[in-house]
């Protein structure tokens, strides 16, 4: 059977590095006989969980399910049904982006019952992975971000992708270009020169895995 992979991108930049890297993923997913859904969450209109409790509510008709009107309820609802996931975000502050969370708290929140294990309850064990792009180095990244145990904000984001799911299959673009001309900008803070080497020679590198993370999905 052909596999459905969604993409779910959580960059406003359409046509930049993490996008990059979204369509590299879906056209490995493609070429391997998959069919592949690029969603940007900049494009939908939706919130974060409400806290309604609906999906909370015993014999409840939604028990499980996110309920709430909006433009991301179907997406929720086949992405939950689909053979796996990737979900990718620009770092912002040392975490995934807004929108990101946003979806995740929408994406998780229902899947899980309140006992003391938390336990998961998503209709499929979908597979899954994780595009990062961001400014800082890898050891940054690991130590920081992820941090010890992944205790830190974007380890902890996939904990729960873990805890759900199949533990994400990472990919990541450190000290990514930013800008086609950093001269018309207020930031000194990058060698823009190391940044430019990076994008030449070290991010085609990261597309090539992102489309060979999409084909293993296919």
């Amino acid at each position: 059977m052909t596999k459905q992979i969604y993409i779910i991108n959580g960059s406003p930049r359409k046509n930049w590095n993490t996008s990059k890297l979204c369509e590299s993923f879906a056209k490995g997913v493609v070429d391997a006989g998959g069919t592949a859904e690029v969603i940007n969450l900049y494009d939908i209109n939706y919130k974060g969980c409400r806290a309604c409790f609906s999906c909370k509510l015993k014999n409840g008709k939604n028990y499980g399910v996110c309920s709430y009107p909006d433009e991301l309820k179907e997406i929720l609802n086949k992405i939950s049904v689909s053979d796996g996931i990737c979900l990718a975000t620009p770092i912002y502050f040392g975490d995934i982006s807004g929108v990101m969370k946003m979806f995740i708290e929408r994406l998780v929140y229902p899947f899980v019952k309140f006992d003391k294990q938390y336990t998961p309850i998503p209709p499929k064990k979908l597979k899954t992975a994780v595009i990062y792009t961001m400014n800082v180095d890898e050891n940054t990244f690991l130590n920081q971000y992820i941090g010890p145990k992944n205790a830190a904000p974007v380890g902890f984001f996939e904990n729960w992708i873990t805890h759900l799911y199949q533990k994400p299959e990472r990919i990541c673009a450190f000290n990514t270009y930013q800008y086609h001309d950093y001269s018309k900008f207020d930031d000194e803070r990058w060698d823009v020169e190391d940044k430019k080497r990076q994008h030449e020679t070290v991010f085609p590198k990261d597309l090539e895995k992102a489309y060979n993370v999409g084909r293993s999905f296919a």
